[in-house]
């Protein structure tokens, strides 16, 4: 007959861990039953039920980590923790919402000490309910944690996605989009992505937020591409202007336009929710008229300008140059804006 004949792990150096959370399943490694972890946890014990079926090795209040800790194991029903010692898994799950902001340092959310709920991501087909302070969230993408801290934490647009779901107030959300894309911590168009995912475009108060910061985008992209302009030394365009064939008819608004060369340059700022509808269409018609008329459209993002400024340089650069031995484009009118 096979035994079992694995050792069961020593509880005593659990005494000066930290977090001092486990599960059952983590105890049952520990040679503790659910009977004798029950038995603790009666008054007069010395541990506590922070969660169903996980356990706080101490009768004092859980702190904020041991919270994150607990909602982790509650939702990831992780098997025994590995003899080697390593961080218990927590499956699929991961922190999301106010509570991964906190953790990706965002100054405008409050501290873990004052939230609720701690909110965690899992698979949509997970059988599991909402308890104590473990907040579940589902979905049927499940995004590639970060891990910070030790623990697996939802990327920023997909945290913040779940965080605006839960606000009613515009200036919160406001303040919370500005601070995400303004404090580098992700990209406008990963920000509108997920709201988008999440069907949070159509509430005003996002919808509002939303208007704003990529106007706020816009204006700051505009303001790297001058810079580009100088600091790179091209030849100075005309900026921000309209463009018209002679009858009056409208070719429509371009960033820069350099008139002896026939290029333009357009600032690719149009969002995810406006891809493949009426605006995307308009930008891929008046690309291809102005190309028919001999004049070459360079598209730049946002995201180019600011982290690639010389790649974007020599692109223009190698369009203006190329358009030197080229016969010139058809005549357009150019008026400022």
């Amino acid at each position: 007959m096979n035994h079992d004949t694995r050792t069961p792990l020593p509880l005593a150096h659990l005494a000066a861990a930290r977090p001092r959370v486990l599960s059952a399943a983590q105890l049952r490694a520990h040679g503790i039953s659910p009977a004798q972890a029950a038995a603790r946890t009666r008054p007069g014990g010395t541990w506590q039920t922070l969660l169903p079926g996980v356990y706080l090795l101490h009768r004092s209040a859980a702190t904020s980590e041991e919270r994150l800790h607990g909602a982790l194991l509650y939702a990831g029903r992780p098997a025994a923790e590995p003899q080697s010692g390593s961080a218990p898994p927590y499956g699929a799950a991961m922190v999301t919402g106010f509570a991964a902001l906190v953790l990706h340092r965002f100054a405008s959310v409050p501290p873990l000490s004052a939230l609720e709920h701690i909110d965690v991501l899992v698979p949509a087909a997970r059988r599991l309910r909402s308890t104590g302070c473990a907040r579940i969230v589902r979905t049927r993408e499940t995004p590639r944690p970060l891990e910070i801290t030790g623990l697996p934490v939802a990327p920023v647009a997909r945290a913040l996605a779940d965080a605006v779901a839960r606000l009613t107030d515009g200036d919160t959300v406001r303040r919370l989009l500005r601070e995400a894309v303004h404090g580098g911590h992700c990209e406008p168009a990963a920000v509108v992505a997920e709201l988008s995912r999440a069907r949070l475009l159509g509430r005003p108060p996002v919808a509002s937020a939303v208007d704003a910061l990529l106007a706020e985008g816009r204006a700051a992209a505009e303001e790297r591409l001058y810079e580009m302009v100088r600091e790179h030394a091209l030849p100075d365009p005309v900026w921000n202007v309209d463009l018209q064939v002679p009858d009056g008819s409208p070719l429509g608004v371009v960033d820069a336009y350099w008139p002896d060369h026939a290029v333009a340059v357009e600032l690719n700022t149009l969002s995810p929710r406006h891809d493949e509808g009426p605006g995307w269409a308009e930008q891929v018609r008046k690309r291809e008229r102005l190309e028919e008329l001999g004049i070459t459209v360079v598209h730049l993002t946002p995201r180019a300008l600011r982290e690639s400024p010389y790649q974007q340089a020599t692109v223009v650069r190698t369009a203006l140059m190329a358009a030197t031995g080229h016969d010139p484009g058809a005549y357009v009118v150019v008026l400022p804006r």
